[in-house]
């Protein structure tokens, strides 16, 4: 009884950390969780069902093939067939996404559209990842990258992996400096792409 007394008086003398600053970790902490892909679900429901409930749960919004209407409610994610549903876009529009979660999308084989807004975990090791992901470089068509500011020319750079994309919008990315060399290497990789920049 003797040592907690002790123990807690000396917590107790403790200076104080700001409650804005408790919080932060707090929530980045969850986000990381939220972030952390479980295989054994992954494996049991597929990677289509295991990808929805990661970006729904993340705060993301996904619309399905054959469905013009978005899906932002984790709770009202389709019970039915495995098979059935199959990811065609995503918004990750204010999303806590970040690179530890990017395993959820691997054996997605039907994204043509992803956008990535306000995303402030997002960086270029993760554009790098998605880049990687050989059914996302058959199938992406479209991608927007707005007001990311951890992505820098290294992250852009990668998306020229992607080699059947048509559409590519970044705005609003202030460690993106070097237009006109991104322009270059996207003109020579990818002759057919509609490239629009936003950017200072």
């Amino acid at each position: 009884m003797m040592m907690f007394g002790k123990i807690s008086r000396q917590l107790c003398s403790l200076k104080k950390i700001p409650w804005s600053c408790d919080s932060r970790y707090f929530w980045e902490w969850l986000n990381t969780v939220f972030n952390k892909v479980d295989y054994e679900r992954l494996r049991d429901v597929g990677p289509d069902r295991a990808a929805s409930e990661w970006l729904l749960r993340c705060g993301a919004k996904v619309r399905y093939c054959g469905h013009q209407k978005w899906l932002h409610d984790y709770n009202t994610l389709p019970g039915s067939s495995i098979d059935r549903y199959k990811i065609q876009a995503i918004d990750a529009t204010d999303s806590c996404i970040m690179d530890i979660g990017l395993d959820h999308m691997v054996g997605l084989e039907h994204v043509e559209k992803i956008t990535l807004c306000k995303c402030h975990y997002i960086e270029d090791n993760c554009l790098q990842r998605l880049s990687q992901l050989e059914n996302l470089r058959k199938s992406l068509l479209e991608l927007e990258i707005i007001a990311c500011g951890n992505v820098t020319d290294n992250g852009i750079i990668a998306l020229r992996h992607f080699r059947n994309l048509k559409y590519l919008f970044l705005c609003d990315l202030p460690g993106v400096k070097d237009k006109e060399y991104l322009a270059q290497v996207f003109k020579t990789a990818l002759p057919s792409l509609e490239l629009k920049l936003n950017l200072k």
